[in-house]
C-alpha cells in the first residue's frame, strides 16, 4: 500500500554489508559535509559476496526498511554486491508499496557513467568480489550505456579478508595482489582503465597501482559516487529539502560495536562511536 502521508525528512542512509562502504561514506561526507548521515553495516551477516541473489535481496531490503524507519528519505547502497543483486528489485517491486516518495540508489550506475571520460581503448578491467563478478552487473550496465566497450572481470576473493584482518600492508598481501592483477591483465592486453568494484579495495590501492602499467588508470568509486550524489540532490531539490543538514553522522552495526569501531579506523582514520541494532 502506498504511503500517502507527508514526506519524511531525515538523514541520508548509507548501507553496506560490512565495512567497505565506509570508503564511500568518507568521500560523500568530504563532498557534502552539511548533511546528516546514518551508516548501517550488516556485519553480523557479512560477507554478502558469496550469497545468493535471493538472500542478498532479502537482507538488503531489511536494511533499507530499517533505515526508512529511522526517517531516511534517501538510502545509498554503498555496496557493489547489494547494488548488483538487490537494487533493481527494491526500486521496482518494493518502493512503490513502501513509500513511493523515498529513493534507494546504488553505486554501479554512477560508476559506469563516469567511465566514458576515462577510457580511450574502450576495454575496462573490473576487479571485484566473486558475487559482483558472477552477477555480471558491470558487464550489463556497460553494454547498456555504451556501444563497442568491452569489460574484463576478475574476482579477487582474498582481498576483503586481507583488509578486514589488518593485513593490507603486510608482505603476504603482495602475493594475492600480484595474482589477481596479473590474471586480469592477462585476459586482454588493451585494458586501459581498471575499476575497483568493491568498496574495500581502495585500502589496497597503493599495492594495486604499483602493479599496473603506468598507462592504465585505476579508478576508485568513492569520489564518483560522492559527485553523483551531489549532482542528484542538485537536480532533485524536493529530495534535497527532505535531507536534514546538521553535519552529523551515526554509525550502526548488527555485530559487536567495539569490533566495528576498531575496524572503522582502517577506512576512516578516526574513532567512531557505534551502536548495535537488530532488524
Amino acid at each position: 500500500m502506498i504511503n500517502t502521508a507527508l514526506p519524511y525528512s531525515g538523514p541520508i542512509g548509507v548501507f553496506d554489508s560490512g565495512y567497505g562502504g565506509l570508503t564511500i561514506l568518507k568521500n560523500i561526507r568530504e563532498r557534502l559535509p552539511q548533511y546528516d548521515y546514518i551508516y548501517l553495516g550488516d556485519n553480523a551477516r557479512a560477507p554478502y559476496g558469496t550469497r545468493s541473489f535471493d538472500v542478498v535481496y532479502r537482507f538488503t531490503l531489511e536494511a533499507v526498511k530499517y533505515l526508512f524507519a529511522q526517517g531516511c528519505p534517501l538510502v545509498i547502497l554503498a555496496c557493489n554486491t547489494a547494488s548488483a543483486k538487490a537494487l533493481r528489485s527494491i526500486q521496482q517491486k518494493d518502493l512503490p508499496g513502501i513509500d513511493a516518495t523515498r529513493r534507494v540508489l546504488g553505486v554501479i550506475r554512477p560508476t559506469v557513467e563516469a567511465l566514458s571520460g576515462l577510457t580511450e581503448s574502450g576495454v575496462i578491467g573490473v576487479l571485484g568480489t566473486q558475487g559482483t563478478v558472477k552477477s555480471r552487473s558491470y558487464d550489463m550496465e556497460v553494454a547498456k550505456l555504451y556501444t563497442g566497450y568491452t569489460t574484463v572481470s576478475q574476482a579477487c576473493p582474498m582481498w576483503v579478508s586481507l583488509v578486514e584482518n589488518h593485513e593490507a600492508d603486510a608482505p603476504g598481501a603482495d602475493y594475492f595482489v600480484d595474482k589477481y592483477v596479473g590474471e586480469l591483465l592477462a585476459q586482454n592486453k588493451d585494458i586501459d582503465t581498471v575499476l575497483l568494484a568493491c568498496t574495500h579495495f581502495p585500502i589496497l590501492y597503493d599495492k594495486i597501482r604499483e602493479r599496473m602499467p603506468e598507462n592504465i588508470k585505476v579508478v576508485c568509486q568513492g569520489d564518483i559516487v560522492a559527485g553523483s550524489l551531489a549532482d542528484y540532490l542538485a537536480r532533485h531539490p524536493e529530495m534535497d529539502g527532505r535531507c536534514t543538514k546538521g553535519a552529523s553522522c551515526r554509525f550502526l552495526t548488527t555485530e559487536n560495536p567495539e569490533s566495528f569501531s576498531s575496524l572503522a579506523r582502517i577506512f576512516l582514520n578516526e574513532h567512531v562511536d557505534v551502536s548495535h541494532v537488530d532488524f
